[in-house]
């Protein structure tokens, strides 16, 4: 899994006028908080903030004073405008032995039916997986080159990385090959 590495400054609670102040200078204060660990307050940089990946899951190194802990992005808080983030929340997952984190799924090669003029439908853009840190993948890669017309892909049919266990229902469908419409034409009398 892609891994961002950022740097944290401590932050005091209960003085507005710093907040103010850092933010004029480009910080974001940041929530760092997780099971069994304390929570930290903390300041992230706007320009290292702005280096995050959009639309994919990641895993953030942060640096807060000297001590390196593993986080997942939950949520960043906006402004009213919606174009400038306000506020930051890391959830630490350094003491945690295995997590459940939503994984995007890749579609290799072309669908048999869709040379046949069938028409390939994703149903599902990512999957639940149970994994180590350590072992979280970035992308489930999922070959589709053998469906034909009317078939369907479904959970039960990926192999999940190594390391890995998919935790969404085996019966849920991913993808299918529809098959083409056929006009219906008036027979003349």
């Amino acid at each position: 899994m892609k891994r961002v590495q950022v740097r944290l400054m401590r932050r005091e609670l209960g003085r507005k006028s710093e907040i103010k102040r850092l933010r004029k200078e480009g910080y974001v204060p940041v929530e760092v908080y997780g099971k069994g660990v304390e929570n930290r307050h903390a300041y992230i940089s706007l320009k290292d903030l702005k280096s995050f990946p959009q639309g994919e899951t990641f895993l953030v190194e942060a640096d807060i004073d000297g001590e390196r802990v593993v986080c997942l992005l939950k949520e960043v808080q906006m402004g009213w405008l919606g174009d400038n983030p306000i506020h930051v929340d890391l959830q630490d997952i350094s003491q945690v032995k295995e997590i459940d984190i939503e994984v995007p799924i890749e579609f290799v090669g072309a669908p048999a039916g869709v040379s046949l003029g069938g028409t390939f439908e994703p149903l599902l853009h990512s999957l639940t997986v149970r994994a180590r840190i350590d072992s979280l993948p970035e992308k489930i890669r999922v070959d589709v080159s053998g469906l034909g017309l009317g078939d369907a892909l479904h959970v039960r049919d990926i192999v999940p990385p190594e390391g890995c266990v998919i935790m969404d229902s085996p019966e849920e469908t991913v993808a299918v090959v529809l098959e083409p419409e056929v006009e219906e034409t008036a027979v003349a009398e």
